[in-house]
């Protein structure tokens, strides 16, 4: 009997997840909408997807400037600035105004007043507001796939880190726009980035790039070459 209830429950969490996925793929061609903040930022999310396995998983360290592209109402973006310090800087980006309006309240918060090294920025991926080689990481929680041209998205965001630089993107099953990581990689190294680490499992993982440095132009002629070879 108990056997049968688990299947059944398996049987309508797989239907579920098809039709979710299918509905996404023809329909849902936008980030989440702002109504959905409070949901996504919420205590049971973070159980299931624990911030601090993120901020290892994304090489995230203190003293660094992140850029978070698609932070909605902030669901990791506190626990991340608290691990970059005061010495380092969280700039919180998002499409949507009234998503950055929810984060805006959330560190007015008692508990969040502490936080000083969060600058929000209402802009879209396709023209980061920034200079170039501005950050040592970037990272995306399950962001990316929403984006209609992502090769668009990360060519901006390879213009935006330094040389380096970290892009860190993760993704969760239960969204619904989640890619397999094989999916992941391939956008990565598809717009130049160089895949330095995957990790966690199939429900929760982290596809960590990196921005390779330029080539660096010889400094010495082969005539002068040859003269440090020669005589003493």
């Amino acid at each position: 009997m108990i056997i049968k209830i688990l299947l059944i429950i398996l049987s309508i969490l797989v239907l579920y997840q098809i039709i979710i996925r299918v509905l996404a793929k023809l329909f849902l061609h936008f980030p989440a909408p702002a109504f959905t903040g409070h949901l996504l930022d919420s205590n049971f999310r973070r159980k299931l997807q624990p911030p601090d396995k993120v901020i290892y998983r994304s090489g995230i360290k203190k003293g660094m400037r992140v850029l978070e592209i698609g932070c909605g109402s902030g669901t990791f973006t506190t626990s991340i600035a608290r691990a970059v310090n005061g010495q380092g800087k969280v700039y919180a980006l998002d499409i949507q105004s009234e998503m950055l309006n929810q984060l805006r309240y959330k560190l007015s918060k008692p508990g969040n007043q502490d936080i000083k090294n969060i600058e929000l920025v209402n802009a879209n991926a396709y023209k980061l507001p920034f200079e170039n080689e501005f950050f040592d990481l970037v990272y995306m929680i399950t962001v990316l796939p929403e984006i209609p041209d992502q090769n668009r998205a990360l060519q901006e965001t390879k213009r935006v880190l330094k040389p380096g630089g970290i892009l860190a993107v993760t993704e969760f099953l239960p969204d619904p726009h989640y890619p397999l990581k094989s999916t992941v990689i391939k956008r990565g190294k598809e717009t130049g980035f160089i895949l330095d680490e995957v990790s966690g499992n199939f429900w929760n993982y982290t596809v960590r790039f990196k921005k390779e440095f330029a080539a660096k132009e010889k400094t010495c002629l082969p005539a002068e070459a040859e003269s440090v070879g020669g005589k003493s």
